[in-house]
């Protein structure tokens, strides 16, 4: 199976390891991670899943302390009895050694970290494959078959196979690990039932009514799916603009490929005739721009006005407000409710994403941008 440099993802690590003595990379599972941190050529690989690594750091200060160079922790969030070691060895003095820590939960999830490396740690957050790294010419089977990198490289039925195992290995045995008692079959249901509501407004009121449970038992069960990068809540943005604003977050499945497999899928004939195509087609292209504009969490918002204007995706950033809108169509039109975005939030640009093959200006601070053309896009 061909392999795909990451360079750019290489560029980013390095330089967060030439600023701070622990780097987290985090992500989902089976994204590459382990792939990217040993192209680094560390100087020590830990698998804390093989049992004579863990073994081996059982007393952590008497094997790290002699170590030097770059040493890599993979899936260190199952192993809290490191990080106090972590933040001792960090705070030497000349950095005998850095630290590459690899996880697949959030630092909310696995909040030992956080305390422990306070000021010592910087996050860089792995997806799977984008637009830059597979060539704008393999978009389609990106969008189809999703980002993981074995999901992409394998070829139709073994693509959607691979899919389906990794969701079963996810629930079955990647939400134990992480100490959380939840049945399998719940989450995959309520997994599944997200799917189809994927790209809309979070309504824990309805979902609790279909699971028979309270609105705070299936937000748990959101927290957890976000909090392992399997789902994206998309937070609204809220302005005293003296307007009655949606208040509820989008919820958005992290990956195409996933979303695919648990609607049933299979086929490009089956999605393009599916109803929830054009959510697909928005979730997927919003991770491409949020990726090549390399957006935090923390920057990202959609918004709409109870009266029916909205913006998919606002991001903010550097004194900027860039707004976003995506259709699945050749030929988008300015519409009124893109002028009340660019009025009211006051949006230095709003590029409305497309599935076109032309990119153009629609009307002042409206472009049509078409996905192909994303790359184009500069931090601002």
């Amino acid at each position: 199976m061909p392999d795909i440099a990451r360079p750019h993802q290489v560029e980013k690590i390095r330089a967060l390891l030439s600023q701070f003595p622990v780097v987290a990379l985090i992500g989902p599972r089976q994204a590459g991670k382990t792939t990217l941190a040993r192209s680094l050529a560390p100087a020590h690989f830990f698998d804390l899943e093989d049992p004579r690594d863990a073994a081996r750091l059982a007393s952590p200060m008497m094997a790290l302390e002699p170590l030097t160079g770059l040493i890599v922790l993979d899936e260190i969030q199952t192993h809290a009895h490191l990080f106090p070691a972590l933040r001792v060895l960090a705070d030497r003095p000349n950095r005998p050694a850095q630290f590459l820590i690899l996880g697949s939960a959030a630092p909310e999830l696995a909040q030992r970290s956080a305390e422990s490396l306070a000021g010592r740690v910087a996050y860089h957050e792995l997806t799977g494959f984008d637009l830059a790294e597979v060539g704008v010419e393999n978009l389609k089977k990106l969008w189809i078959q999703g980002a993981f990198p074995r999901a992409y490289l394998e070829d139709g039925a073994a693509s959607n196979r691979w899919r389906i195992e990794f969701t079963r290995s996810y629930l079955e045995r990647d939400i134990p690990a992480l100490g959380l008692r939840l049945p399998p079959a719940t989450l995959r249901r309520f997994w599944s039932m997200l799917a189809h509501y994927h790209g809309q407004t979070w309504n824990g009121a309805e979902l609790a009514r279909a699971f028979g449970v309270s609105e705070k038992t299936v937000r748990h069960y959101l927290d957890i799916l976000a909090a392992t990068f399997m789902v994206r809540v998309l937070p609204p943005w809220h302005e005293n603009l003296g307007k009655r604003e949606v208040k509820a977050p989008k919820v958005y499945l992290s990956d195409s490929g996933i979303l695919h497999s648990l609607l049933g899928l299979e086929t490009e004939t089956a999605l393009l005739g599916h109803p929830k195509v054009g959510a697909s087609w928005e979730g997927f292209a919003m991770q491409q721009v949020i990726g090549t504009l390399g957006a935090n969490t923390q920057q990202c918002y959609f918004w709409k006005l109870h009266s029916g204007a909205e913006l998919d995706l606002l991001i903010l950033g550097n004194d900027a407000r860039r707004g976003f809108e995506f259709k699945l169509t050749d030929s988008p039109r300015a519409s009124a409710s893109m002028h009340t975005a660019v009025r009211d939030l006051k949006l230095d640009s709003l590029h409305v994403v497309h599935a076109g093959a032309h990119s153009y200006p629609m009307a002042e601070r409206i472009h049509a941008l078409a996905l192909a053309d994303v790359l184009a896009l500069k931090p601002g």
